[in-house]
């Protein structure tokens, strides 16, 4: 009995999905919920289990194409045995394969060997050569992005290469899933909002000194690292109680304020920026703030996130500054009004009480759209944050 494969409902409003990685090949034997393919969807991955136990007939599907929802990408036979006389492709057949082609080559006689290289001579004499101009119009064929692999796991598909007008090459490589759905949210959120973006600076001296201090308690109980995120996510949550617009939204003709607090925070992954969110973090601790962020981290790096990880979020915070950056503007995920940008810490001179001293600074920025929050908000929501964190026993207190 054969059985298909299908792209199943991965989510509410995705409809297609591409194939993104085959665990298997033709032939093989699989059992009942063994994880046959990779599939990427405009959100996240999704591993497929295979529906039964048997043998992968048939592949439908290549690496990179797409289908849509329900449409069949693979079939499996149940009926056949494990030593089924269908030959299995495997990398040992290949080398096989690859060595009867390269011996049916040495069957050429001495003589007829050296009647072809004469001939393809002669030819070559006779074509008229190119122009420089010439040259460089043609369609150069780069070998360097095929990769050969068996029929039973698509190959990777060639890279196109094509030659500009001054004969240097560029390779073109088509947006992933994810990526296009990054580019078309960043352009939507450009286009359907107001954004405007305030800037601040932090002294980090005594959130450092608190981290230096409880550092070691905090991993030995917990089991993770006390980071800046958790006190960062915390001031946030803070602020917003204070600013609630820039925990709102706008919904038509209407402004709906949550009066709960899903952080969305922003990962980056190989495949693009992924927004994970920490479900009503009002009531989390630092510990679990730290614990939802590093397994955030742990299922991206393992492209295990799921659609609830990264369903809704009502505010978001973005750590440039893991990767060196001073300043920037991040841009808001709509439909929410607001996101955070921390940056590199950096020792700079400062002023304090009239002294010139070395601090460890962090620049902070939050882009709005400007459209439900005021300029006056989001200035007073930035330095609500900059206070907080300059003395964060608030956060204890609640002060």
């Amino acid at each position: 009995m054969s059985t298909d494969v299908t792209i199943p409902e991965v989510g509410e409003s995705i409809t297609t999905a591409t194939i993104g990685r085959w665990l298997v090949k033709k032939g093989d034997r699989v059992e009942k919920d063994q994880t046959l393919v990779e599939l990427e969807t405009d959100k996240v991955n999704v591993e497929l289990p295979s529906p039964a136990a048997g043998t992968i007939v048939e592949l439908l599907k290549k690496k990179g194409e797409s289908g849509n929802v329900g449409d069949v990408i693979a079939r499996i036979d149940e009926s056949a045995s494990d030593d089924s006389s269908e030959t299995k492709d495997t990398p040992e057949n290949d080398a096989a394969d690859q060595k009867d082609d390269e011996g049916s080559g040495d069957q050429k006689k001495d003589g007829d060997d050296k009647n072809d290289k004469e001939e393809k001579k002669r030819k070559a004499d006779e074509k008229p050569k190119a122009s420089d101009d010439a040259k460089d119009d043609d369609p150069t064929d780069d070998s360097r992005s095929q990769t050969v692999k068996g029929d039973d796991e698509p190959a990777k598909a060639p890279t196109p290469s094509a030659a500009t007008a001054d004969g240097r090459e560029e390779d073109l490589v088509p947006l992933s899933p994810i990526r296009r759905r990054i580019a078309e949210r960043l352009l939507a959120a450009q286009h359907n909002a107001a954004l405007l973006t305030t800037f601040n600076e932090i002294n980090m001296s005594r959130v450092m000194q608190l981290r230096t201090v409880h550092r070691d308690a905090f991993s030995e109980k917990y089991g993770v690292k006390l980071g800046f995120m958790s006190f960062f996510v915390k001031a946030a949550i803070d602020a917003l109680r204070q600013y609630p617009a820039l925990n709102a939204e706008i919904r038509g003709d209407q402004i709906a304020y949550r009066n709960y607090f899903d952080i969305g925070i922003a990962v980056s992954t190989d495949r693009g920026l992924v927004v994970p969110v920490i479900r009503d973090a009002q009531n989390l601790s630092f510990a679990d703030i730290e614990q939802a962020i590093n397994g955030f981290a742990d299922k991206a790096r393992a492209n295990k996130l799921t659609l609830d990880d990264l369903r809704g979020g009502t505010f978001t915070i973005t750590n440039g500054g893991v990767f060196g950056s001073l300043l920037s503007t991040p841009i808001v995920n709509p439909p929410q009004s607001g996101v955070l940008g921390m940056h590199a810490i950096q020792k700079r001179p400062v002023v304090v009480e009239d002294r010139i001293v070395i601090r460890p600074m962090m620049y902070v920025a939050l882009t709005y759209d400007h459209r439900i929050v005021d300029g006056r908000q989001a200035v007073e929501f930035l330095v609500r944050i900059k206070d907080t964190l300059e003395d964060p026993a608030r956060m204890v207190l609640e002060v």
